[in-house]
């Protein structure tokens, strides 16, 4: 988790440079969710609201502030759209849209579920754009149980690849897709894929009921069970990595619901 800065404290020549894109400023609203961002505040402008997320440009994850920039003239309607970028002064900064809502609800009887499965259905109809991104295969290589699986993960689709229900925003019926941080391409179902995990684990579906979710989203049939298993798979690994000895409330969730998942898959195949 990156350490919090408050818009107060950016330099003020970083200000100044904002507010010759926002106008004045009339009131800034911290925002704590969001955990790859040292700063992150609404701001109440002349020229309509923003929020602004950024790192220093020497912080480690810096170039996830370039791979947002560049991916986001690609995501219309899906994701907020960028207003400006402030770089300067040892920082990196970014102006979005702000969208009002609340964060997506997982549970199995939430009206939000069409609405996040309408959202999976529009990415999956962007074209991959001409950009650097991460390879799918490229970030589950540690965990297959050969590196001849990897073709399962390639494709030309744009992948947000963290469908944490805070990454989801619901405003009246149309559902946005935030922090594009780690944006990938690969095969077009995996978004679905990574969104049984945290359906079961937000939500608290059974994996039945996660993958009847998943189906709605028109690219799940492109998915075979091989490259299911293997994907269920992957993350069970994955999350136990991460989850290591002790690990927190969120990430034992987790680590247990990949696991379920994983075993229910490998349960079809045997069948």
């Amino acid at each position: 988790m990156a350490s919090r800065t408050t818009f107060e404290e950016l330099p003020s020549t970083v200000r100044t440079a904002i507010e010759s894109h926002t106008g004045r400023i009339h009131r800034v609203d911290p925002v704590s969710s969001g955990l790859n961002s040292q700063v992150a505040a609404r701001l109440h402008c002349d020229a309509g609201d923003v929020h602004v997320k950024g790192l220093r440009s020497d912080h480690k994850w810096a170039w996830t502030q370039q791979r947002e920039a560049e991916v986001n003239p690609f995501l219309k309607g899906i994701s907020p759209e960028l207003l400006w970028r402030v770089k300067g002064s040892g920082w990196d900064l970014l102006g979005f849209d702000l969208v009002t809502g609340h964060h997506a609800d997982y549970s199995p009887d939430s009206r939000d579920l069409p609405l996040v499965v309408d959202l999976l259905t529009r990415l999956g109809g962007v074209e991959s754009p001409s950009i650097e991104l991460r390879e799918a295969g490229q970030r589950l290589s540690s965990y297959v149980d050969s590196p001849s699986q990897l073709h399962l993960f390639q494709g030309s689709a744009v992948l947000h690849t963290d469908l944490n229900n805070e990454n989801v925003l619901i405003d009246g019926s149309h559902a946005y897709m935030v922090d594009w941080a780690w944006a990938t391409r690969g095969a077009p179902w995996l978004d679905a894929g990574y969104w049984v995990i945290w359906l079961m684990a937000a939500g608290k579906h059974t994996p039945e009921q996660a993958e009847s979710w998943a189906e709605r989203v028109p690219t799940w049939e492109t998915a075979s069970p091989k490259a299911l298993e293997a994907f269920a798979l992957a993350n069970a690994r994955m999350w136990k990595e991460i989850g290591g000895e002790e690990p927190d409330f969120w990430t034992s969730r987790l680590v247990q619901a990949s696991q379920e998942w994983s075993e229910y898959r490998q349960n079809l195949i045997k069948r």
